[in-house]
């Protein structure tokens, strides 16, 4: 392309009062574009953070890999030979067994409440981060009176019964309960547990509804003897959970079964990434609209120039010269409007994130504020999409103006 092509190009898309500055309707043209860029990288920003942050929260108390059992007591009996298999398998970092159950909650006073019951074990290695987000003591589970009768709560159900490290709580299992020959109803078993800790995983669900015992403890409780709920097994690579949890269960066979951490949550994942899909296709749209915005500009431009592209299409400039000329003015309002649509987005993305602007219920979403994630194949797809539909917004502008023939061209009025 041609110095004297680059310059009459820049020259249409400026003001006609000689200003250097873009003409108006460049600049609504490129507003489209920077609206519709900018959204987009925001949105999905949105959707990637929330993907990412309900991830890590749900995988803190979840761990890579679970195994289990078929079957109607839902228990695995025998574990410890699984167990040893398990940590044998190549891509296991750590395995662990576990107890898993429900039981009602209270500290003394009438008031009682549902709680997940997690048993797990104390000194064990740390298949999940859960140990990491006490907040107050420890999972040791040792309590004073030396029986490790200890039990950590979420952070939520402890201020909901206003208890802390060294109070004490009741665990109401309905398991090995008895029909009372009085009432003639059932009398659930009632086990005393020491407060030893406070965890907060800043996931609505795991703070407002777990407690943490002794897997001992936990089997008791459930009723279960010396079994438990399944093996918890820790990946090399999350991402590569799924083909482990697939290793395992074909190496151990009927009758156990393996779930992933994908599969675990698969309904809340395939919402999230549809929704992110949506979102994109339909932000798409205002980028699309923009590029309406730049045929119309270029249209506009056609028509006001003709007899200038008359004139220099008698002095000899070539149909695919006029082409370029305007190809390089719908370029130009592409590349600029993404440009700035770029840096806004990503500002916009980066103050959302630090400052938290927007809260959320995490009673309703899991997490309390608006979390953004950007990330670069998402902003290179964004950008390259937008530049690719302002270059074909300019081919029909660009066809038209080389179409036009000299003299219709100058005697037009």
């Amino acid at each position: 392309m041609s110095r004297l092509e680059l310059a009459i190009a820049w020259r249409y898309l400026r003001s006609r009062r000689g200003s250097k500055l873009l003409s108006f309707i460049s600049m609504i043209a490129i507003g489209g574009v920077v609206v519709g860029v900018s959204a987009l990288i925001v949105i999905i920003g949105v959707m990637n953070g929330l993907q990412h942050d309900l991830r890590e929260k749900i995988l803190i108390g979840s761990p890579d890999v679970r195994v289990l059992t078929f079957g109607d007591d839902l228990k695995m009996d025998g574990w410890p030979s699984a167990l040893a298999r398990i940590r044998k398998t190549p891509g296991v970092v750590l395995a662990a067994p576990f107890v898993q159950t429900e039981g009602g909650v209270n500290a003394g006073r009438s008031y009682a409440s549902g709680a997940y019951v997690m048993g797990i074990l104390p000194n064990g290695p740390a298949v999940t981060e859960i140990r990491q987000h006490a907040i107050a003591g420890n999972f040791k589970f040792e309590s004073k009176d030396g029986l490790h009768r200890g039990a950590v709560l979420g952070k939520l159900l402890a201020e909901r019964f206003n208890v802390y490290p060294g109070d004490h709580i009741n665990l109401i299992s309905v398991a090995g309960g008895q029909m009372s020959a009085v009432t003639g109803g059932y009398v659930p078993r009632v086990y005393p547990f020491e407060v030893t800790g406070i965890f907060e995983t800043g996931m609505f669900e795991y703070d407002n509804s777990y407690v943490y015992v002794d897997i001992t403890a936990a089997q008791e409780f459930a009723g279960i003897g010396d079994a438990v709920t399944g093996i918890e097994v820790k990946a090399k690579d999350r991402w590569s959970a799924s083909a482990l949890a697939i290793r395992i269960s074909k190496m151990l066979g009927f009758p156990f079964r393996t779930v992933d951490w994908q599969e675990q949550n698969s309904s809340l994942f395939q919402a999230l990434k549809l929704e992110k899909l949506g979102m994109g296709v339909i932000l798409l749209l205002i980028v699309i609209v923009a590029a309406f915005n730049i045929v119309s500009t270029l249209t506009m431009v056609v028509t006001d120039k003709t007899r200038e592209i008359g004139i220099l299409k008698a002095m000899g400039m070539t149909a695919g010269a006029v082409r370029r000329i305007f190809f390089v003015q719908g370029v130009v309002i592409g590349a600029v409007g993404t440009g700035l649509g770029l840096v806004l987005g990503l500002f916009a993305s980066l103050a959302l994130d630090k400052y938290k602007f927007i809260k959320l219920d995490p009673q309703v979403y899991f997490i309390d504020h608006l979390p953004v994630s950007v990330q670069l194949p998402d902003v290179a797809w964004i950008v390259l999409s937008s530049l690719l539909i302002a270059a074909l917004a300019t081919l029909y502008p660009a066809i038209q103006a080389a179409r036009m023939y000299p003299v219709d061209a100058i005697r037009y009025e």
